[in-house]
């Protein structure tokens, strides 16, 4: 099992986990509502974990723009 995090932003591969045992509360999925596990944490065919997280460069558009929010998906 390993656990893939990627920019819900833009796409790009933030960076994966291969440890075959690793708790929620290690990933602090444990602090996520019920809504926000559904949105951000999805799990595929081979039991890997994929994670919607937000990248550096994304994180630091959303700080200089704060109206770009409103998108779902952003290009730099």
């Amino acid at each position: 099992m390993a656990i893939h995090y990627h920019c819900r932003h833009c796409g790009t591969k933030i960076g994966t986990i291969d440890q075959m045992s690793i708790h929620s509360e290690q990933l602090g999925l444990n602090k996520l509502s019920a809504e926000e596990r559904q949105e951000m944490v999805s799990y595929d065919q081979q039991g890997d974990i994929h994670i919607a997280a937000i990248c550096e460069d994304c994180q630091e558009h959303l700080t200089r723009n704060p109206e770009y929010h409103q998108y779902d998906f952003l290009i730099h």
